[in-house]
């Protein structure tokens, strides 16, 4: 079987951070990719950038999105976006694994319509969430 996949683009050899985040789907919009850059929440090889960093393939890019913290290395340098597939080639994804919903335990629920809860309600869902263990 085999696959045949689509080249990759064309591009320049280094292109400013903001443009490539958005072309590679990093963030929505290249005006979010400035604002994560001015508020200090992207990082090439280590050092805080603007949106105007110049960055090149073989750059290591941190990134901090929406709680989450994504760290890719480029491989390739676009300027335009392009479609997922594509755009997820051109970048390698060593972002640590996030835990998923069951690591952190039990979700404790309330009966539909059950209003607030009492006062002695709360007092056994701290003694419940006390006893629960913190690390699995």
């Amino acid at each position: 079987m085999n696959e045949s996949r689509p080249a990759l683009p064309n591009g320049p050899d280094s292109t400013r951070i903001d443009r490539w985040l958005w072309a590679v789907r990093l963030t929505k919009t290249r005006s979010d990719a400035a604002q994560a850059c001015r508020g200090g929440h992207v990082r090439v090889n280590g050092r805080p950038a603007k949106p105007a960093t110049g960055i090149k393939a073989g750059d290591e890019i941190r990134v901090r999105l929406h709680g989450t913290t994504r760290l890719v290395d480029v491989s390739h340098v676009i300027v335009k976006r392009v479609g997922a597939p594509i755009a997820a080639r051109c970048y390698v994804d060593r972002s640590p694994v996030q835990p998923g919903p069951e690591a952190r335990g039990p979700v404790l629920k309330r009966d539909r319509g059950a209003g607030r809860p009492t006062k002695r309600d709360r007092r056994q869902l701290e003694k419940l969430r006390a006893e629960l263990p913190t690390e699995l």
